[in-house]
């Protein structure tokens, strides 16, 4: 990894002998690879060049996505780096002077560090730490840290909250959400503590278990035939039996080519013909051929979230048709770029690949049973569920020590700037 970001720093900083300008770009929407190699005047015969393992990541591209370019005072493209993930991007770059580009998919090279923060309440938790820190994000995950623990609406003026969290950052800018570790409110002589587990959510304990509330209803009327429900997930498996053959990954060593590629996805091992099921509600939005993703399906559920069905045999619906969850939406198949019959699927949440077992529950979204219905008289039971707090009592004594030196918060102003000249570059952390 080290010798592999020397090489990236040591060929951008070549450049700057040229005065080369370095651009933070957006991914226009509905563009492909190949259409932006034309806007770059890139001669199409890079992507000849492109194995045939490497293809499908290029429909991993987003749309808004930021990318970055290195060009010289022509306007000539000399480099350009665009993400297909959080940990892994296309490296497009010209070889020489004669129009020739090469085409690789490296790491993304970034610099994570730990920042502490204390903040005044003046008008909203959002407003003031967006106004002292000057980071909309992170004002977003501690809105998200206190939602179900402590009640932003109630702070009063002169309340103060501090907290510690990392952030990555890339280019000399910010890179993915900030994660918030621990938070605590001091208001009217009291402190709380709030401690974040891995997905940014607050507790008022570090204790493993922690409570949560379950409505329970009684009472036979009438039965009929509905699909399974669960209390862990809305989402339901994308086929019956499913078989894991392959999990999520945004950045695996791949034991033959010997590289670090991503797998945006789970395999699901079945045999040729055995129907997709839609995981949830939702709208076609994609429907048709895509790269080395052979036949793909992509539905559009509530909540932002986004699954894709990819080398399917065939297809069973079309763009712009509405699907109910367990909806049969096309067939198992090896079309694209596979090595036998098995589903790819992806899942994205606010246009970000995530794991989609984390969502997914394990019984088939198309089951059903004959379920009881009730006239209900709710009832409330007080259950638990195991959550893990790691590194609790560590951070709690940062956050202290923070508080009792007086620290004061990074700014992020710097970090505004939609352009930059490489050889000018003034923020404190650098590609």
């Amino acid at each position: 990894m080290a010798i592999l970001k020397s090489i990236v720093v040591f060929m951008l900083c070549s450049h700057l002998l040229w005065s080369a300008k370095l651009s933070e770009m957006r991914w226009k929407k509905g563009e492909t690879f190949s259409q932006y190699l034309n806007t770059r005047s890139v001669h199409p015969d890079v992507l000849k060049s492109i194995s045939k393992e490497d293809v499908q990541f290029l429909s991993d591209i987003q749309s808004n996505q930021t990318f970055y370019e290195l060009k010289d005072n022509d306007g000539t493209l000399l480099q350009a780096l665009i993400p297909i993930g959080e940990e892994m991007q296309i490296r497009l770059a010209a070889e020489g002077k004669d129009g020739v580009y090469s085409f690789d998919i490296i790491p993304i090279a970034y610099k994570e560090a730990e920042y502490s923060a204390s903040v005044s309440i003046e008008k909203n938790l959002h407003t003031d730490i967006s106004h002292t820190i000057h980071y909309p994000a992170l004002a977003d995950k501690m809105g998200q840290l206190f939602k179900g623990t402590v009640n932003a609406k109630k702070f009063h003026r002169g309340d103060k909250v501090s907290f510690i969290y990392t952030q990555k950052t890339r280019m000399g800018k910010p890179y993915c959400m900030p994660h918030i570790k621990i938070a605590m409110l001091e208001s009217r002589g009291k402190k709380q503590f709030i401690y974040a587990d891995e997905d940014g959510y607050g507790y008022t304990s570090a204790k493993s278990s922690q409570a949560y509330t379950v409505k329970n209803r009684k009472k036979i009327t009438y039965t009929r035939r509905v699909s399974v429900k669960s209390a862990r997930s809305r989402f339901g498996m994308p086929l019956r039996h499913a078989r894991v053959t392959s999990s999520f990954s945004r950045r695996r060593w791949h034991p033959i080519l010997h590289r670090y590629r991503p797998h945006h996805g789970t395999d699901f091992g079945a045999r040729r013909g055995t129907p997709l099921l839609a995981v949830n509600d939702g709208k076609v939005i994609f429907s048709g051929r895509m790269r080395g993703y052979g036949n793909v399906v992509k539905i559009k559920h509530a909540g932002g979230y986004v699954s894709l069905y990819a080398h399917q045999s065939r297809r069973r619906v079309k763009r712009g048709q509405w699907v109910k969850k367990g909806q049969i939406i096309g067939y198992v198949g090896s079309t694209g770029r596979s090595t036998g019959p098995h589903l790819h699927f992806g899942l994205t949440k606010n246009g970000r690949w995530i794991n989609p077992m984390k969502v997914l529950r394990r019984k088939s979204a198309g089951k059903s049973v004959l379920k009881t219905f009730t006239k209900y008289k709710e009832t409330k039971t007080v259950k638990y569920k195991e959550v893990v707090i790691k590194h609790a009592k560590e951070n709690k004594a940062k956050l202290l020590a923070f508080m009792k030196a007086e620290g004061k918060p990074f700014i992020w102003d710097c970090f505004s700037k939609n352009s930059m000249k490489v050889q000018s570059e003034k923020c404190h952390k650098r590609f």
